[in-house]
């Protein structure tokens, strides 16, 4: 089994997948394929349970089969089963669609991986203990050894979380437990840091801190447990430890992280983004440096490659560059990149060879050689530089569930130093036997207990199929972001003249990856209020709260940004809409119609135009029917 696993990786590391051949099909145009792959899978699995001791005596005899009750009983089950058909048919979004959903983070999944977490669902594997999932642990282990990789983190390691917000909960976890060993140290093992002040403590680097603690672990067994119990799991210096650094893009997550883990919302400190909405590395130096001024340590900061309202694409580069520069002035915080959604967009710049593509001039002959984008698209060289500065940060949230196409559910973390989960696991490594062959007992490094090794099953099968590279999911995400530039490009000029009044498409900025925000606006709306009312109207009708959905022509997706929450980033945009500083101080929000774009159909020139031509009758209907509302 290994040396064929080995087989079809060699094989597509040199040969470009075939996307269309992954998905059931908006029309189920797979169906037979998917058909004949479940059977068989069905089949295995029945095999497996008959051919296990076939002499043992069966549990169900025949005359259990014939009994009323048991007829009775499978009588109920097909009922029960037809309501759910029912349910679910009626009240599911059609988000397989190949071009009528333009909405939130979800698309059809990738069939393999469909079977593959329906397939082990039938063994329901549980991935904290390895005596109750030997395979899907190893799978689950194959996996870490991905998502390292991916990240350019040659020491790392990782796992899979329920999904993001898990995982970001893990990021400040992390970094609150290694930050807090320094003064640990001190107070159990003073002779290790008896040249430093608490302040230096408080700056150490990760890797110094875990040099640390090798050196703990080296020497008396016991010295390492005393320190991690004077750590912050016991209570002791989390308000010492510092600030943790947050864009405004930041999700919602991060407010329940430093809520659970002790830190408290009154560290969360929130720097601006720019117009772009990245955050801006200028207001980020300005705060470090008056928090280092008035010795307020930084636990660390958060930086996110694909925002969940904007698609934006931090530029990670220049803030592992501002912390490189300020480490050199005895200032150090640790980083978390939040890249739930834009994790597997690496690929992307990831040769044949796993290499991140050394230079930003190589990109696009690299995309060319592998036919990547079929339009006019250019991924900007910050974007370029964004992505490969994530190999020098710590920690970073990676979503299979999102682009990876994968079920839910599927969250994950990658750590840049395996070394790191020492420091947070309840179970001492040197508790474990050692030469043992086997994956890691997870539940000693992970904030979860029980877990479905399903989901390690359908990721699995996803990166065998799809390498994380240029020829494999650098394809599928290239498909998205160039439908993303395809719909912006729609978008740009769309105009509708309904009865004597005339509406316009007002897209937000270029996607970074494949976001895109859009406003409707009448020529005649003099105030920021009636844009919010019609795009809200809007939304209303282009959603599940208007009536049936299934039978909806164009659904899409919404948010606001709040001025609480931007700041005066949106400036620029209002201002395209024609509205100045002080109608934004008066309303303080703006409404936007918003689409996550995972289709991975609409880089085809035919299917593209006509589908764009129906949804902008279905938006021409939707603004008549909007504005005759507020009339």
């Amino acid at each position: 089994m290994a040396s064929t696993i080995a087989k079809i990786g060699a094989r597509s590391a040199v040969q470009d997948v075939d996307i269309k051949a992954l998905f059931l099909g908006d029309k189920a145009e797979n169906a037979a394929a998917f058909k004949q792959f479940l059977n068989q899978l069905v089949d295995d699995h029945i095999g497996w349970r008959q051919n296990y001791l076939p002499a043992d005596h069966p549990a169900i005899s025949q005359n259990d089969q014939d009994s009323p009750a048991f007829i009775s009983t499978n009588e109920r089950i097909a009922a029960v089963l037809a309501e759910v058909s029912q349910r679910m048919r009626s009240g599911s979004i059609p988000w397989n669609s190949a071009g009528r959903y333009w909405g939130q983070m979800n698309s059809e999944t990738l069939m393999p991986s469909i079977l593959a977490y329906s397939f082990a669902m039938l063994w329901n594997p549980n991935n904290v203990a390895l005596e109750s999932s030997m395979a899907t642990s190893q799978m689950e282990a194959e996996i870490a050894e991905d998502f390292a990789k991916l990240f350019g983190f040659s020491d790392g390691w990782g796992h899979l979380s329920a999904d993001g917000s898990i995982a970001n909960l893990e990021g400040i976890w992390y970094a609150r437990c290694i930050k807090s060993i320094p003064l640990a140290i001190k107070e159990v093992r003073p002779d290790l840091v008896q040249d430093k002040s608490d302040w230096d403590l408080l700056n150490l680097s990760v890797e110094q801190i875990l040099d640390l603690v090798e050196r703990l672990s080296n020497g008396d067994a016991n010295d390492l447990d005393r320190v991690k119990a004077a750590s912050s799991r016991s209570g002791r210096n989390l308000a010492k430890l510092g600030k943790w650094i947050v864009p405004e893009t930041k999700h919602y997550s991060w407010l329940k992280a430093a809520d659970i883990v002790g830190i408290g919302l009154d560290q969360l400190v929130s720097v601006p983004v720019k117009h772009n909405y990245r955050m801006d590395v200028a207001a980020l130096e300005s705060t470090v440096r008056q928090l280092a001024a008035s010795k307020t340590p930084i636990l660390g900061v958060v930086t996110v490659v694909g925002t969940t309202e904007e698609g934006a694409v931090d530029e990670v580069d220049k803030i592992v560059a501002l912390r490189e520069e300020l480490k050199a002035e005895g200032v150090y915080f640790y980083i978390h990149c939040d890249a739930a959604y834009g994790g597997y967009a690496r690929s992307l710049f990831i040769d044949e060879d796993g290499e991140f593509c050394p230079s930003y001039e190589q990109l696009k002959p690299m995309h060319d050689r592998h036919n990547v984008f079929s339009y006019d698209v250019t991924i900007a060289e910050d974007v370029y530089n964004g992505f490969k500065g994530i190999s020098d940060v710590e920690s970073v949230t990676i979503d299979p569930h999102k682009m990876g196409y994968v079920p839910y559910s599927a969250g994950g973390i990658a750590i840049k130093h395996k070394a790191m989960r020492n420091v947070i696991s309840y179970f001492a490594p040197y508790v474990f036997e050692k030469g043992v062959q086997a994956p890691d007992l997870l539940g000693a490094f992970i904030l979860e207990g029980s877990k479905a090794g399903a989901t390690a099953a359908g990721v699995w099968t996803a990166h065998q199929i799809l390498p994380l590279n240029v020829t494999g999911y650098g394809k599928l995400v290239g498909t998205t972001i160039e439908a993303a530039h395809r719909f912006r490009d729609f978008l740009t000029g769309l105009s509708f003249a309904i009865g004597n009044r005339v509406v316009r498409a007002y897209p937000l900025n270029m996607p970074d990856f494949n976001m895109v925000d859009w406003v409707f606006k009448a020529d005649d709306m003099t105030s920021l209020a009636e844009v919010n009312r019609l795009n809200e109207q809007m939304y209303d009708y282009a959603s599940y709260l208007d009536g049936p959905v299934y039978r909806n022509r164009f659904i899409t997706s919404h948010t606001s940004f709040a001025r609480d929450d931007y700041g005066d980033s949106v400036l620029p945009f209002l201002k395209q809409l024609g509205f100045d500083t002080a109608e934004w101080e008066k309303t303080g929000s703006l409404t936007l119609l918003r689409a996550a774009i995972m289709t991975p159909y609409m880089n085809d020139d035919d299917l593209f135009s006509l589908y764009s031509s129906q949804i902008a009758d279905a938006m021409k209907r939707k603004l008549a029917e909007a504005l005759a509302a507020a009339d």
